[in-house]
C-alpha cells in the first residue's frame, strides 16, 4: 500500500504534461512536496466544470471510507461510551465519525467506488516517486522508487470527489475535495518489497487520454501495473525524496 510519495517538479511542468492551461489552474503558489502523507493537501488534475479543459487543483489524499468501515468503527466508539455509562446518540454519532480517508483502492467493483469512476470524478496525480516500506531489522523503512534517477514527473490514475465529513475530531465536519488512486498487483521490482500492491501509474499521452476521457470499461483496463524494469529503487531510509527534476 503506497502511502507516501513524492512531487517535486515544478507547476510549469505539470500544466504543460498534463495540458492544463494557465487559467485553469486552481492550486496556486506550488512549493515542492519531497513527502506527501495521507490528508495531507496535493495537486490533482482533473476534467473542467463544462469547460472542456482540465483543471489544476488541490485535494486531500484519501478518499471517503466505505459506510461499512465507518460503520465498524462507530459502533466501537458507541460501545466504550457505553462502558463508561454514557448515553448515545448512534446516528450523531455516526455522522461524525472521523475519516481520514481511503488512499488506495483496489476493488473497483464495489458499489462504494463505482459512483466515481465515471470521467467527471477521474483525475491524475502528479508525482515524481512514490515509497513502500520495507522490514529491515524489525524497522519499517521507505524504500522509493521512480524510472530513473532523474525521477520524471510521471502520474497515478486516481478518482476524486467534493465531500462532506468529519476528517479530524479538532476540525469537525468540513467539506473538501478529496482523491486517491487506484492499485494493483505489483511488478518485479515493487513486488521485491511489497508483495501485494502497487499503484496504477499511466506513462504516455495515450494512457493519459484514456483514463481522463473514455467509459469507465475501457479505462479500468488501465488498472495494471507496470512491465518489469520500468522502476527503480532510488532512495532508501528516508521519509521525504526531495531528488528530481525541477522542470
Amino acid at each position: 500500500m503506497c502511502n507516501l510519495y513524492s512531487m517535486t517538479t515544478n507547476v510549469e511542468a505539470i500544466r504543460r504534461l498534463f495540458q492544463v492551461d494557465p487559467a485553469n489552474d486552481r492550486a496556486g503558489n506550488l512549493a515542492s512536496m519531497p513527502g506527501i502523507y495521507p490528508d495531507y493537501p496535493a495537486p490533482i488534475v482533473r476534467n473542467g466544470n463544462g469547460n472542456g479543459g482540465r483543471e489544476l487543483a488541490m485535494a486531500r489524499w484519501g478518499m471517503p471510507s466505505s459506510s461499512k468501515a465507518l460503520m465498524d468503527a462507530t459502533k466501537k466508539r458507541a460501545e466504550k461510551l457505553q462502558a463508561k455509562g454514557k448515553p448515545v446518540d448512534f446516528k450523531e454519532l455516526l455522522r461524525l465519525e472521523p475519516d481520514s480517508g481511503t488512499t488506495n483502492i483496489r476493488n473497483v467493483s464495489s458499489a462504494h467506488w463505482k459512483r466515481w469512476l465515471g470521467p467527471e470524478n477521474r483525475c491524475l496525480v502528479p508525482f515524481t516517486s512514490f515509497s513502500e516500506y520495507d522490514m529491515i531489522d524489525g524497522k519499517k523503512t521507505p524504500v522509493w522508487f521512480a524510472s530513473d534517477e532523474s525521477r520524471p514527473l510521471l502520474c497515478f490514475a486516481g478518482i476524486w470527489t467534493n465531500w462532506t465529513s468529519v476528517r479530524k475530531v479538532k476540525e469537525g465536519e468540513t467539506t473538501n475535495d478529496l482523491f486517491a488512486f487506484l492499485t494493483t498487483e505489483p511488478n518485479a521490482e515493487v513486488g521485491a518489497i511489497h508483495p501485494k500492491a502497487m499503484p496504477v501509474i499511466l506513462t504516455t499521452p495515450e494512457e493519459v487520454e484514456t483514463w481522463m476521457a473514455a467509459p469507465p470499461d475501457e479505462a479500468l483496463k488501465l488498472q495494471r501495473p507496470l512491465s518489469d524494469g520500468a522502476l527503480r529503487i532510488v532512495a532508501r531510509g528516508v521519509k521525504e525524496d526531495p531528488a528530481g527534476s525541477a522542470t
